[in-house]
This record gives structure tokens, C-alpha cells and sequence, in this order.
């Protein structure tokens, strides 16, 4: 029998999806390499209002192959609650150094592993939404989230 889970109010999503980016952390990120789907978790370093979400990476990461062959990559968040929360969307590499060093000064993990955003194995991957898809505790049923909008992510 389908799981029954309580109703979703179409004007809560973006406050819901972000809810359960908080609560999951660490999302998957699905890419591809040659003809087959890969998928990993990743730490996001930052998370925007309208779902754009910001991935370090090391330039020697299989990743970087894969996402400079085809940017098209999805994060797959899975909260304890199991809501889930789907990110589909193209991985740009950063390039702006004042865009670099805001998010460098707020994550001090980069520091610890990296030294400096001049280290050359660090890449910083925008990860800009095209489709985002919440789902309430195994429903089956996903829900189409506005991602122009959403409450401030905390």
C-alpha cells in the first residue's frame, strides 16, 4: 500500500525544499562519465534562495573530468524524515575572485584543507537550478518547486 503522507501546501515548497537541504547536508551529486551515471556526496559550501548551490571541489576529482565533458549534474538531498529534495541543473566553474574569496571567508574548512583559493587543485562549482523537485516522506509523488523564489536558507 502507498505510503500516506501528510499534504503538501503548494505555497510551503520553497520553504519546505529548503528545510530538508538543511536537514540532509550532505546531498548526492549525480554526473556523468562517458555513457554511465555517477554519483557521490558532497559537502555545499553555500546554498542560495533560489536553490543555486555552490560545490569545492579538487581539480584531480574524477568529478571535474565528468562535469567538464557534460555540466549537467543532479543533487539528490534525503532528509532524516526521508522528504527528499531534487536539484537538477548545469555545474559552472567559478571564476570571480570577489565571488571566490566571499564564500572562501565563510567556510573555514577550505582554509584547513586547502590554504588559499590560489591553491590550483581548488574548484568552485555553481550549480544552477533548472528543475527542482520536493517529495514528501517516500509519496511518490514529486512536487514542482518555484525556483525563483524561497525563504533565506539559514
Amino acid at each position: 500500500m502507498k505510503p500516506r503522507p501528510e499534504p503538501v501546501d503548494p505555497e510551503r515548497l520553497p520553504e519546505l525544499a529548503h528545510a530538508v537541504i538543511r536537514n540532509a547536508k550532505f546531498p548526492m551529486l549525480a554526473t556523468i562519465d562517458e555513457n554511465r551515471p555517477r554519483v557521490r556526496p558532497v559537502s555545499p559550501v553555500q546554498v542560495d534562495e533560489d536553490f543555486t548551490i555552490y560545490i569545492a571541489n579538487l581539480a584531480s576529482y574524477h568529478k571535474t573530468g565528468e562535469i567538464a565533458e557534460n555540466p549537467a549534474v543532479e543533487l539528490a538531498y534525503l532528509a532524516p524524515d526521508h522528504d527528499q529534495v531534487r536539484i537538477s541543473g548545469r555545474a559552472e566553474t567559478v571564476t570571480d575572485d570577489a565571488e571566490i574569496e566571499a564564500i572562501w571567508e565563510r567556510n573555514p574548512l577550505l582554509k584547513q584543507y586547502l590554504g588559499s583559493p590560489d591553491n590550483p587543485e581548488f574548484i568552485l562549482y555553481r550549480v544552477v537550478p533548472e528543475q527542482v523537485r520536493f517529495m514528501r516522506e517516500w509519496a511518490l509523488d514529486y512536487h514542482e518547486v518555484p525556483i525563483s523564489a524561497g525563504p533565506k536558507p539559514s
